[in-house]
């Protein structure tokens, strides 16, 4: 069986892996630069700042098998067992930054990236997948892993309909910033991990208590509703009032260097009950963190799962 997979995020690329392991031939499309989706990392320097997920916890022990094997390989450890109180959950985040465990995923695999899939047009018995420079792809299956508005857009141009309660999940937005400092003297106190610390940030992670930055870093995520507020203010004005914003939290410390970053498919708002949707006649299938879940487990479960239904379906 021959599937395209879109979307080089935790999802995909687990589900790319377990159908190559299972003997098919996977071709991975990602119009980013990168591989990860919201597994993503900023390096500025001597720093390396998570801008996107900044950890994952492990509750299933189907996962715990996966996150095993990455700690071994030292591509994840574990970080602490909770923020204001410790819970007895590891929070596990990427050695290397988040963006390593998708590299680590990533490796072996036929992955294109800067490629932008345009359409699909489906058969009875495959699927063509149109990247946007016109080339055209045939396979067996598609799995499509993308945030839910743009998997919808191709599925509507193939003649696909998505259920009406799927289709009108949305997602909330987040704004971020990242700040570079000059010495380590700030107000994020061990282990280096804030939630929802006042009434604009939703998170606060210091990447070197994360043990990923040489230089003092912070990482700031606004809420959902600040940000839907500010998230079409120009870019310099969402600079300007992310750092005032930030200047209490930086205690001693000053700015070396900050960069501000937006995610407009940072969390979807509510899950669909199944690990994946299969289109009618099944070449099409969608995975991702609306169907298991928000958080990375659940990505990498729906992956997972959607990767199981298409080896039996077409064994």
């Amino acid at each position: 069986m021959r599937v395209i997979v879109v979307g080089a995020g935790l999802s995909g690329l687990m589900a790319a892996r377990q159908l190559v392991a299972s003997g098919h031939q996977v071709t991975v499309f990602d119009k980013g630069r990168g591989v990860g989706g919201r597994l993503a990392t900023r390096r500025i320097d001597a720093a390396t700042l998570d801008h996107g997920a900044q950890f994952f916890t492990v509750r299933t022990n189907e996962f715990a098998a996966h996150v095993d094997r990455w700690v071994a390989a030292g591509v994840a450890h574990e970080w602490c067992k909770g923020f204001a109180n410790e819970d007895g959950h590891p929070r596990y985040v990427g050695s290397r930054g988040m963006s390593g465990i998708a590299k680590h995923l990533a490796e072996g695999l036929d992955v294109r990236l800067e490629k932008l899939v345009f359409s699909l047009e489906c058969s009875d018995y495959d699927v063509t997948v149109v990247t946007d420079d016109g080339i055209k792809h045939t396979c067996d299956a598609v799995l499509l892993t993308a945030p839910l508005p743009q998997s919808f857009s191709l599925l509507f141009g193939a003649g696909i309909e998505m259920p009406a309660e799927l289709r009108t999940i949305d997602y909330d937005r987040t704004l971020g910033l990242l700040a570079v400092l000059d010495s380590p003297h700030h107000n994020v106190p061990s282990p280096g991990g804030l939630q929802f610390p006042d009434d604009v940030f939703s998170f606060i992670g210091d990447n070197s208590a994360k043990g990923i930055s040489q230089a003092p870093a912070l990482t700031f995520h606004a809420n959902p509703e600040w940000s839907l507020q500010h998230f079409e203010d120009d870019i310099e004005t969402i600079h300007s009032l992310l750092l005032d914003a930030a200047r209490t939290w930086f205690g001693q410390a000053k700015v070396v260097e900050s960069q501000p970053k937006k995610w407009r498919f940072a969390t979807p708002q509510k899950s669909w009950p199944h690990p994946y949707w299969a289109a009618p006649g099944g070449l099409v299938v969608l995975a991702g963190d609306v169907f298991a879940g928000p958080k990375m487990e659940g990505a990498a479960l729906s992956g997972l799962s959607a990767a199981t239904y298409l080896v039996t379906a077409f064994s």
